[in-house]
C-alpha cells in the first residue's frame, strides 16, 4: 500500500493533484490559516498524514471524515495545495468572526437534521468544479475519540455524487482540543486518507429503502480509516 508520511505538510500533496486542478486557488484567508497551522501547530501536534495519493488528481471528491474537534477541517486541508470546501451546520455561520471565516474559506451551510436541496446542489457543483468537499457524518464532535452514530442526512448527498467518495480518519485531535475547550493542547495527531468507497457497492446501497445499510457501510469504512490513523500514533 502506498502512503505518504510527510516531513513537511507543504510538500505532502501528490504533485499530480496540484497541476490537474490548478484552477482552484486558495484565497488569502485559507492560505493564512494554513500557514499558521503549518508554522505553529504542526510541531505542537506532531502532525502526520498518510494516503494523500488517494485524492483524485483531476476531479473533485466527497470526503467523509470522523469528527473529533474544531481543528478537523484545518487538519484535513493542512497538507493540500487545493482548497477543501466543507459542509458545516448552519448555526455556526451566525457566530461572530467564526461565521466570517467560514464564508471566506469555501464552507457551505447545512442543517444537521436534514440536507437542504440548496446545500446539496452547491456541494455537487463544487465537486464538479474539482473541489474536494468535506462532510462530518457524525454531525457533532466526539468526546471519547470513538466514532459515534452517523446522521442519516448525508445519504441525500451521497445519492447524487458521481465523484469518488473517500473516508478520512482523524486520531488524536479530540485530545488536542476537547469538546468544551477553546485552547489547543500538545498532542499527537494523525490523518489517514482511506481507499475510496467501492462504486459498485455505493450504486447498490444508494437505492431507496437501503438507507440503514448504507449508513452502516459508511460507518465501517470510517472505522477502518480511523483505526489506521490510530495505528500511525502507536
Amino acid at each position: 500500500m502506498n502512503t505518504d508520511t510527510p516531513t513537511s505538510p507543504t510538500e505532502a500533496e501528490s504533485p499530480a493533484s496540484s497541476t490537474s486542478v490548478a484552477h482552484l486557488h486558495r484565497n488569502w484567508v485559507w492560505r493564512m490559516i494554513q500557514i499558521f497551522m503549518q508554522t505553529l501547530l504542526v510541531p505542537l501536534l506532531r502532525y502526520r498524514a498518510e494516503g494523500l495519493e488517494r485524492y483524485p488528481a483531476d476531479t473533485g471528491a466527497l470526503l467523509l471524515i470522523n469528527h473529533q474537534s474544531y481543528l478537523d477541517p484545518m487538519l484535513v486541508g493542512l497538507p493540500l495545495r487545493r482548497p477543501v470546501s466543507f459542509l458545516a451546520r448552519d448555526s455556526l455561520f451566525r457566530v461572530p468572526v467564526i461565521g466570517w471565516i467560514l464564508k471566506k474559506t469555501y464552507v457551505m451551510p447545512i442543517n444537521r437534521e436534514r440536507a437542504g436541496t440548496a446545500s446539496i446542489r452547491t456541494a455537487i457543483s463544487r465537486m464538479q468544479e474539482g473541489y474536494l468537499v468535506g462532510v462530518f457524518p457524525e454531525g457533532t464532535r466526539t468526546e471519547s475519540g470513538e466514532i459515534g452514530d452517523l446522521k442519516p442526512g448525508f445519504i441525500a448527498l451521497i445519492r447524487r455524487v458521481d465523484q469518488p467518495i473517500i473516508p478520512v480518519g482523524i486520531s488524536g485531535a479530540y485530545r488536542a482540543m476537547p469538546r468544551g475547550s477553546l485552547l489547543i493542547r500538545p498532542a499527537r495527531v494523525a490523518v489517514y486518507v482511506g481507499e475510496p468507497l467501492d462504486p459498485a457497492c455505493v450504486a447498490e446501497l444508494r437505492q431507496r429503502g437501503r438507507e440503514a445499510e448504507f449508513v452502516e457501510y459508511v460507518h465501517k469504512q470510517l472505522e477502518l480509516a480511523h483505526q489506521a490513523a490510530q495505528d500511525m500514533l502507536s
